[in-house]
């Protein structure tokens, strides 16, 4: 079995800045109209959604080259589980590795966000 696995860390701090000045652009740059709505405009899970896309951006292994933000989506269940939900270039990507199932674990206090995920190439075993 193949993993691939993805990191990132963020002060939440620079994504309020962010927000302060860029509000609007900001948003419809890096969220889905999805994201948007779940966070609230809460900078704290702005900014956990932002690793996310860091970490499964690292996950499949090639940074921003090629793939745009909002391809790579934070959705979560009725009960509040994140889950990553891919699009365009980026899912294109992750089908040609193999990588079909995901796990992902956010978390942030007033100051940093983080989230770490995980894929599992899943060729050859009947996928």
């Amino acid at each position: 079995m193949t993993l691939a696995v993805g990191v990132d860390i963020i002060d939440v701090s620079r994504v309020q800045a962010i927000l302060d000045r860029h509000q609007a652009r900001f948003l419809t740059r890096v969220y889905t109209p999805q994201e948007v709505a779940d966070c609230q405009g809460q900078a704290t899970s702005l900014a956990a959604r932002w690793a996310a896309k860091e970490a499964v951006s690292k996950a499949l292994g090639c940074g921003w080259d090629g793939i745009q933000w909002t391809e790579i989506e934070i959705v979560r269940t009725p009960h509040g589980q994140p889950l990553v939900s891919l699009h365009g270039a980026a899912r294109t990507l992750a089908e040609q590795m193999g990588l079909r199932q995901w796990a992902i674990s956010l978390s942030h206090t007033a100051a940093y966000a983080v989230a770490f995920v995980v894929a599992q190439c899943v060729f050859g075993e009947n996928a």
